[in-house]
């Protein structure tokens, strides 16, 4: 994907629909990222969410990942597994917006609006990298301060006022899911920025730590296994155990939605 186009200014209708019991934005990557783009300009607050088949799985179990999820301005699909899940279910969502890509793509249009940025979380050595490689990349870019994610819960107050007093427009999180959405459903409001997203490992591939799957791996929605292979022992149960309990979780609601269509309606 590009991450150096610039997106112009204009209202994109959210087309929101409802999949395995959660919102999801059905927009292309560039629509996702108008709107982002617009919500900022326009002052609105706005938290984004990328769901993928493990965050579905997680959510199924976990009220309080459910609920952050259902009150996030922007949900978008990350991965192939919704994709799929939403052609077995009759929906109709017309592309992955990685949540990497999208903070890529939001990096330079904070550059070009002069929009400070905050990056928290992370191993504090790859936060201050990932700092200093977007400062070269995109020229202009304002990085209102970074923390690291190595922070107890007593901290987080504290943490959160270091991000208000930096004055930054858009807070990216790089804390791994739930902790992150748990932070950002209890924060958001308090921190004073107006756009705020997690991003698991997006700190890592910016900063050159972790390695992007080739781009037609990506495109097939691939990425996870790629990153299984080169780390078996850590991503295998994300992978394998996640994507075969998202399988059983679309099946049991297609066999539902199939009930529903041909149980008989009331009686007039």
């Amino acid at each position: 994907m590009l991450h150096d186009r610039f997106y112009p200014l204009g209202r994109v209708p959210s087309l929101r629909i409802e999949l395995l019991g959660l919102p999801l934005d059905a927009l292309t990557f560039d629509e996702t990222v108008r709107l982002i783009v617009d919500r900022i300009a326009r002052g609105e607050p706005t938290m984004q969410v990328s769901l993928n088949a493990a965050k579905y799985v997680r959510a199924a179990e976990d009220p309080l990942l459910r609920g952050f999820i259902r009150r996030a301005h922007v949900v978008s699909p990350d991965g192939a597994g919704p994709l799929w899940a939403a052609r077995r279910l009759g929906l109709e969502v017309p592309e992955r917006v990685p949540g990497v890509d999208l903070m890529l793509a939001l990096l330079p249009e904070a550059a070009r609006h002069g929009w400070p940025v905050f990056l928290l979380g992370a191993r504090p050595e790859v936060v201050e990298r990932a700092a200093a490689e977007a400062t070269r990349r995109w020229p202009g870019l304002q990085v209102a301060g970074t923390h690291h994610g190595y922070f107890r819960a007593d901290e987080e107050a504290a943490v959160v006022e270091q991000v208000r007093q930096s004055g930054a427009r858009l807070l990216f999180v790089a804390l791994g899911s739930p902790r992150q959405e748990r932070f950002l459903d209890r924060w958001f409001a308090k921190t004073g920025v107006t756009y705020a997203q997690g991003v698991g490992g997006g700190f890592d591939v910016l900063a050159g730590f972790a390695r992007r799957a080739p781009e037609w791996i990506q495109r097939a929605g691939l990425e996870g296994v790629y990153r299984m292979i080169l780390e078996p022992r850590k991503r295998w149960r994300r992978v394998v155990v996640d994507n075969a309990r998202f399988i059983a979780l679309v099946l049991r609601a297609a066999r539902r939605r199939r009930g529903g269509e041909t149980r008989p309606g009331p009686a007039p």
